[in-house]
C-alpha cells in the first residue's frame, strides 16, 4: 500500500522517482515479501543456477539509495525511525555496563584512532571505523535490541552505529540521519528476505543475522556519505566481499562473539565499505549479477529482483520488532503471556504449583536452561513470577540465577518443545500454562508480542523502556535531553549535537 505524502514538487518528483524504479526493474504486479526456495534449493546451492538475472536490478536499486537522503518519508515511518534510534541508542547506553559492552571500550581506549566519532556511555572519541565497531557490540551486548523477523536479523545493532559514526564524520543534519537509517532497514532486511530469510540460515549455516545488518550499516553509512549512484554500485561490491558470518555464533555463551557477529562486525565493515568508496576507491560495476556473483555463492535459486521489491512503498523500519523486555526474543512471547494471565487472574509465586511453557523447537532450544540469565526462560519466568515483572536490572542480575527463592519457583517451569509452533516461525508463539495449587487451570497464547507491527508499543511505551535502560548510566538529565532531541531530530542541524548527551564526561 503506497503511503500518502505533503502534497508539494518535491514530493512530486519522489513518486515519480519511484515509480520508474518499478518500471526500470520490470517487476511483475505483485512479488513475494519473502521469496521461497526451491524445493532442495540449498542442498544443491552449487550447482548451476537458474536463468536469473540482477542486471536489471542494480541500476535501480543503486539510484534509489543514493537519492534516499534528499526523500521525504511518510510521518508514520519518520515516528518509527525515531523509535528504532532511541531504543538502539538505549541498548549502546545500558551494554556499555555488561561483559561484552567493557570489552568493546577497552578496545577502542585502546586503538580508536583519529578523534572524530563518538563512543557511547564512555568518555572516548575515535575513528568512524573503531567507532562503528565499539558501538555496535554496545548495542547487542545485551538483548535489548530490535529485531526483524521476515529477514531473521537484528537491524538496529548495526544500522544505527554505522549511521551515526559515519553521520559525525561528515557532519550530516538529523534529518540526513534519520533517512539514512530508515534506508539502512529498507536495504539489509531485503538482502537476506531475497536469500529466504530463516530458511536459507536454518539450511545453509552461514547467518542471517550478520548478512542483513552488514548491508544495512553499509547502505547507511553511505547514504550519510552522500554517495552518488556509480559510487553505490561499488559500494555495494565492497560489502558482498565482506559478507560472513557462520550460525556457530549460538554457541558463545559469553556473548562477545555473538555481539560482534549481530552488531559490531557488521556495522564496522558496513562503514568500511562506504569510506573506501568515499575516498576514491573504485571496484566491481554489479556484484549480484555475472560470474561468480553474490547469488551464486548464497543461494542460486534466489530472484534477484527481492532486492527492490515495493521499495519506495514498504518501509522495513515499521517491520521491525520493538522489544518490550530486556530478553532474548524467544522468551518475550512468554513474559507478555504472564502478565496478560496476572491481569485477568492475579495471583502470587506462592499460589502457583506449575507453569508449562510452549515455544518452537528451535526457539526452544536457545533459551533452555541457558547460563546466561535474559536468555533462559526459565529464569525469566522464576523471576517475573516472584517479582511480577521484568526489567534490564532484573535480567542481568547473575547472582539471583542461585538465589534459593528464584531456584524454588524456577522448579516449576516446565519448557515444551513444540512441532507445531515450529511451522509457524518466524512467528514467535508462546502458549502459557499456569496450574495453580487449588488445581485451577490458566492458559494463554500469544500469538504477536507486544512491539511488533501487528501489537506496537506506543511512543510512551518506548521512552519508558529508553528511560529504564539510559538512567542508570548516564542520570536522568542527559537521558531527557537525549530523548528530547530523537525525537525532534529534524530540528538537528548536525548529529555531533547527539554527543554530549551520549557520553559520560
Amino acid at each position: 500500500m503506497k503511503h500518502k505524502r505533503n502534497e508539494s514538487p518535491a514530493c512530486d518528483s519522489l513518486v515519480l522517482t519511484r515509480r520508474n524504479l518499478l518500471e526500470w526493474a520490470g517487476l511483475a504486479a505483485t512479488i513475494a515479501a519473502l521469496p521461497s526456495l526451491a524445493t532442495g534449493a540449498l542442498s544443491s546451492r552449487w550447482q548451476s543456477p537458474p536463468a536469473k538475472s540482477a542486471a536489471s536490478v542494480m541500476n535501480p536499486l543503486s539510484t534509489y539509495m543514493s537519492e534516499a537522503a534528499t526523500h521525504a518519508l511518510p510521518d508514520e515511518v519518520t515516528e518509527k525511525a525515531k523509535h528504532h534510534i532511541l531504543d538502539t541508542l538505549a541498548a549502546m547506553i545500558s551494554g556499555s555496563n555488561l561483559l561484552p559492552g567493557r570489552r568493546a571500550l577497552e578496545f577502542a581506549r585502546e586503538y580508536g584512532g583519529k578523534e572524530i566519532s563518538t563512543v557511547v556511555a564512555s568518555n572516548v572519541l575515535c575513528g568512524a571505523i573503531e567507532a562503528a565497531l565499539t558501538n555496535g557490540m554496545l548495542a547487542h551486548a545485551d538483548e535489548t535490541d530490535d529485531s526483524h523477523s521476515p529477514s531473521q536479523s537484528h537491524p538496529g545493532c548495526a544500522v544505527v552505529p554505522a549511521a551515526l559514526a559515519a553521520g559525525e564524520q561528515f557532519h550530516v543534519s538529523g534529518l540526513h540521519f534519520l533517512r539514512a537509517v530508515a534506508l539502512g532497514y529498507d536495504i539489509g532486511t531485503r538482502v537476506t528476505m531475497t536469500l529466504g530469510g530463516q530458511q536459507f540460515e536454518a539450511e545453509s549455516h552461514w547467518s542471517t543475522h550478520s548478512i542483513a545488518p552488514l548491508f544495512g550499516a553499509a547502505a547507511a553509512a553511505s547514504c550519510t556519505a552522500s554517495l552518488n549512484a556509480q559510487q553505490m554500485r561499488w559500494m555495494l561490491g565492497y560489502t558482498a566481499q565482506q559478507s560472513s558470518g557462520l550460525g556457530s555464533w549460538n554457541r558463545d555463551t559469553e556473548h562477545i562473539q555473538k555481539a560482534f557477529l549481530f552488531g559490531g562486525m557488521n556495522a564496522r565493515n558496513g562503514v568500511t565499505s562506504a569510506l573506501l568508496v568515499k575516498s576514491g576507491w573504485t571496484g566491481l560495476d554489479d556484484v549480484f549479477s555475472g560470474k561468480d556473483n553474490f547469488f551464486q555463492a548464497y543461494n542460486p535459486n534466489a530472484d534477484p529482483s527481492g532486492l527492490i521489491d515495493k521499495l519506495g512503498e514498504r518501509f522495513e523500519v515499521t517491520r521491525t520488532n520493538i522489544k518490550k523486555w530486556p530478553v532474548g526474543s524467544p522468551i518475550q512471547a512468554a513474559l507478555d503471556s504472564l502478565e496478560i494471565l496476572r491481569k485477568d487472574h492475579p495471583f502470587d509465586a506462592a499460589q502457583v504449583q506449575r507453569v508449562d511453557v510452549r515455544l518452537a523447537t528451535d526457539e526452544a532450544a536457545i533459551v533452555n536452561n541457558r547460563e546466561i540469565p535474559d536468555i533462559c526462560v526459565q529464569h525469566m519466568l522464576a523471576v517475573a513470577l516472584l517479582d511480577k515483572t521484568v526489567t534490564f536490572a532484573s535480567a542481568h542480575d547473575v547472582a539471583r540465577m542461585k538465589d534459593p527463592a528464584v531456584l524454588h519457583e524456577r522448579a516449576k517451569i516446565n519448557l515444551i518443545p513444540d512441532v507445531e509452533l515450529e511451522r509457524l516461525m518466524p512467528l514467535r508463539v508462546a502458549i502459557l500454562e499456569v496450574t495453580l495449587v487449588d488445581s485451577t487451570r490458566l492458559s494463554h497464547r500469544v500469538d504477536n508480542v507486544r512491539g511488533t507491527p501487528e501489537n506496537p508499543m506506543t511512543r510512551e511505551e518506548v521512552v519508558a523502556k529508553a528511560r529504564d535502560l539510559i538512567v542508570p548510566v548516564l542520570g536522568e538529565q542527559k537521558c531527557a535531553g537525549l530523548i528530547g532531541k530523537i525525537l525532534a531530530l529534524q530540528s538537528v542541524g548536525d548529529i555531533r549535537e547527539l554527543r554530549p548527551l551520549l557520553q559520560l564526561k
